[in-house]
């Protein structure tokens, strides 16, 4: 009955886990009409309200199997916590026991919340906290999902979540059919009804899952770069190994055809005498050159047991001069909540690791060191 997987078998279900589409096909198996869906998106989305009694214009006898069969469960906040640049922190249990972290970024004219995908990421980029973490599973659509309801309840009528970005713990594209799953609700015009320029996947670079997402769903797309070869981004990005560069830029360009003037969003993590030469500025002018596209400087911000360094300022402005003289449109990205360890790469949670990846990073991290 239902199209994406539950992290443990159960007789109820998690209306949460559904999209528009599925849970249409919920109540038609049902024997109920598909407009049942819409009906219920409405009441949990728009009218927060999360009993089904006080769903009256369904059916008392559909609500009694509801209230029987069914329920709605998000992810619980147990950690709350706000940098003195307004941004907020969510630590938030799911039902495993396990902890993911989300961050909410307030800034004049928008709110944007970063959400997770999985409890720990299995990709292992080396300048990357959530990566030290291990992998334990995907989040389901409810646990993606219900990051957004909680962090819109808790922050009340006083700030609006105005963009998502699949920025957080986790490669998005590993868990692709409950991302999209979560994807379509956020821009659900039942339930937050976010525009698709407004809701952005991010990606390390997963090929043949970036192909299938330009058919499935047309969100912003921005895509983990960090080194313009192959040699270089094996040791940064591991699965430059499986999908090297050039495929990873032709998806890239198969993306931007969705529609006239598409850009791809690329992420550049500024590591100090390790990507931040000219040569790697020139290296970028000429690898993106062919991709209608966009670029994001980002500061490298430390953690623990790691022996990279970030970029000077200098090196930073002078980097992104050459590209934007070179008509790459590129910005530094403001670093935001650091002193809550809330910015990019400093994402951590609480992850019992089942691939035992972290004892390899810090094997790795070691060998760095000396």
């Amino acid at each position: 009955m239902k199209s994406v997987q539950e992290p443990v078998k159960s007789k109820r279900f998690n209306l949460l886990d559904y999209d528009r589409k599925g849970l249409a096909a919920f109540f038609v198996e049902l024997g109920e009409k598909p407009f049942r869906a819409t009906q219920l998106l409405k009441w949990i989305y728009q009218e927060g309200v999360e009993d089904f009694d006080l769903m009256t214009n369904i059916s008392k006898p559909l609500r009694v199997w509801l209230n029987e069969n069914c329920y709605l469960a998000t992810p619980e906040i147990v950690i709350e916590q706000i940098a003195s640049d307004g941004t907020r922190k969510w630590a938030l249990q799911t039902s495993c026991g396990n902890r993911i972290e989300t961050v909410f970024i307030p800034e004049e004219g928008r709110g944007t919340l970063c959400v997770s995908s999985q409890i720990g990421c299995a990709l292992a980029c080396t300048f990357c906290s959530t990566a030290q973490q291990g992998f334990n599973r995907n989040l389901t659509t409810a646990e993606i999902i219900g990051q957004v309801i909680v962090a819109q309840k808790r922050l009340g009528t006083t700030k609006k979540i105005t963009n998502v970005v699949m920025m957080g713990m986790g490669e998005p594209l590993l868990n692709f059919d409950n991302v999209v799953a979560a994807m379509n609700l956020m821009m659900d015009d039942f339930t937050f009804g976010l525009s698709k320029r407004r809701v952005t996947i991010s990606t390390s670079g997963v090929v043949p899952a970036m192909y299938r997402l330009t058919q499935v769903c047309d969100v912003s797309l921005a895509v983990s770069l960090h080194a313009v070869t192959d040699e270089l981004r094996d040791e940064l990005v591991p699965i430059n190994k499986k999908y090297p560069l050039k495929e990873l830029m032709e998806a890239c360009r198969d993306n931007a055809k969705i529609a006239p003037r598409r850009t791809v969003t690329f992420e550049y993590v500024m590591l100090d005498g390790i990507n931040d030469s000219m040569d790697d500025a020139r290296g970028l002018i000429k690898l993106l050159k062919t991709v209608p596209s966009k670029l994001n400087l980002i500061p490298f911000n430390p953690f623990p047991n790691n022996a990279y360094r970030c970029s000077s300022k200098e090196v930073i402005n002078r980097f992104k001069t050459v590209l934007n003289d070179a008509g790459i449109v590129t910005t530094i990205r403001k670093t935001r909540g650091e002193d809550i360890d809330a910015a990019c790469g400093q994402l951590v949670g609480q992850v019992e690791d089942k691939s035992r990846r972290h004892l390899k990073l810090k094997v790795v991290g070691a060998e760095r060191a000396a």
